[in-house]
């Protein structure tokens, strides 16, 4: 890639897009847009839950959920674009850490999941985030990542 790739990102960025800068595919590929996206900071990213997403398959009959830690996994892929992004496309995120997660409502299809994660600091090969899923503005998650950069 020529030139510094934040000045080529168009926001809203659809899901065809964010698969240039993650490497999860369906069915694991848990954000559907990315709103906003500032290099080094932050990002902010979205998943429409629906009935036919095959997580919710088994989880549970008749009272379909989405699993707690996919919604922990959505947060770190939103880091893994931001990330991405931020080292103009030369490293990637591994996920290292998992911590303080907190789950306060159910998210059940129908609902839209916004998923604003900041960086806390970053020493490389490491960064650490902390990230919030909201629905309809009611907290939903919120956890503290870290991730390795290879």
């Amino acid at each position: 890639m020529s030139g510094d790739l934040a000045s080529q990102i168009s926001l809203p960025m659809d899901v065809v897009e964010i698969q240039k800068y993650i490497p999860h595919r369906y069915p694991f590929l848990l954000i559907d847009r990315v709103l906003e996206l500032e290099p080094g900071k932050k990002v902010v990213a979205t998943k429409c839950v629906s009935i036919s997403d095959p997580m919710l398959q088994g989880h549970f009959p008749g009272n379909p959920v989405v699993p707690g830690v996919l919604i922990v996994e959505a947060m770190a892929q939103a880091c893994g674009v931001l990330g991405h992004i931020t080292l103009n496309g030369l490293e990637h995120c591994l996920l290292t850490e998992v911590a303080n997660a907190r789950f306060k409502r159910k998210v059940i299809p129908g609902d839209v999941m916004k998923f604003e994660v900041t960086v806390k600091k970053m020493r490389k090969p490491f960064y650490w985030f902390t990230g919030e899923c909201t629905v309809n503005g009611e907290l939903a998650s919120s956890v503290d990542l870290s991730a390795y950069i290879v």
